[in-house]
C-alpha cells in the first residue's frame, strides 16, 4: 500500500466517492463505495508511478498528511 495522502469525497455529480491525491498531479479514482474507491486509487497510484518512471518523470517522496489538507 502506497502512503501518498489520498482525500475521499462524495460527488453527487458523479453519484460516487472520488479519491484524489494531490502529491501526483491528476491522479485520481472513484468507485461506488468508500472502500472500493481506496482500492481503486492504489491501483491508479501504482499505474501514475509505472508511467512516471516510463517517462522519466521524478516519483514525489510521500509526505503523508500535508499541511493545507
Amino acid at each position: 500500500m502506497y502512503k501518498y495522502e489520498v482525500i475521499v469525497y462524495w460527488s453527487e455529480a458523479d453519484d460516487a466517492y472520488i479519491a484524489e491525491v494531490p502529491e501526483l498531479p491528476g491522479c485520481m479514482a472513484d468507485g461506488a463505495t468508500y472502500e472500493e474507491t481506496v482500492k481503486n486509487v492504489q491501483v491508479i497510484i501504482a499505474e501514475w508511478i509505472e508511467t512516471a518512471k516510463a517517462s522519466g518523470r521524478e516519483i514525489p517522496t510521500p509526505k503523508g498528511r500535508l499541511l493545507y489538507a
